[in-house]
């Protein structure tokens, strides 16, 4: 039977209200912070070497701080955006810092959206893309499940970036595949893709994106050693389990 302790790893919602507008008051400079219950699934990041998850995965830490900071800081560039998560401790891996400054935000968001502000984007269809540091999170959380020649499932690709990057990691000779129930999405998702620098992976095929149920995974390339689930599940799917590499690892609110 699986661990599922050691393979599950809770995270963010990209159906989500801003954590921030929910979470956080101000009054004269001096933030306070309003407790959350713990999410569906949690674990252990003791082993991860990762800077203060169960806190950031909790909505307890000061990452949450970043949206009121950042928000008028002028940052406008995607180097800049990484620099920044990685001032404040949210990246501290060099392979997510090199794929996410790859990767622009900027083509996955749209047009006159703060691109690199440090909070959720509106992509229509009552959908959100993630903020930068919820994305950097679940690359830190899945780095070691994304090496060359594995394979990657982004369920709720959106508009295709987090599914980019994950190409990035996996590179040529492995796969990195997209599924989204909104076709529009899936269609824009392709064209912002191919604006990228991971066109060239979307051409040769270790790139796909689809329109499916995502609760049902996408069989075809299974199993998969990392798989990133977008929007909170009431129960755990089985089909993504089944479709899980053993020793693989599911990111999944």
């Amino acid at each position: 039977m699986m661990n599922l302790s050691s393979t599950m790893k809770a995270y963010g919602c990209r159906y989500c209200v801003s954590p921030l507008k929910q979470l956080l008051h101000t009054t004269n400079h001096h933030l306070r912070f309003r407790p959350r219950s713990p999410p569906l699934f949690s674990s252990s990041f003791n082993n991860l070497k990762l800077p203060n998850f169960n806190l950031l995965l909790t909505y307890n830490s000061l990452f949450f701080t970043t949206e009121h900071l950042w928000g008028r800081s002028g940052m406008n560039t995607n180097k800049k955006m990484v620099e920044h998560l990685q001032q404040y401790g949210v990246i501290s891996s060099e392979k997510v810092a090199r794929v996410m400054e790859t990767i622009d935000r900027a083509l996955f968001v749209p047009d006159r959206t703060p691109a690199y502000a440090d909070c959720p984007q509106e992509i229509g269809y009552n959908a959100t893309i993630s903020a930068p540091h919820m994305h950097a999170t679940c690359l830190q959380l899945l780095e070691e499940k994304l090496q060359p020649g594995m394979h990657a499932l982004d369920v709720g690709s959106g508009t295709g970036y987090l599914t980019a990057c994950f190409a990035m990691m996996v590179g040529p000779q492995g796969r990195a595949i997209g599924v989204e129930h909104i076709p529009e999405l899936v269609a824009s998702s392709i064209t912002n893709i191919e604006k990228s620098a991971a066109a060239p992976l979307l051409k040769k095929g270790s790139l796909s994106m689809h329109v499916g149920d995502g609760r049902e995974g996408w069989p075809e390339c299974a199993p998969y050693d990392a798989i990133h689930v977008g929007a909170a599940a009431p129960e755990m799917p089985q089909a993504l389990l089944d479709q899980l590499k053993p020793g693989g690892r599911m990111v999944i609110p």
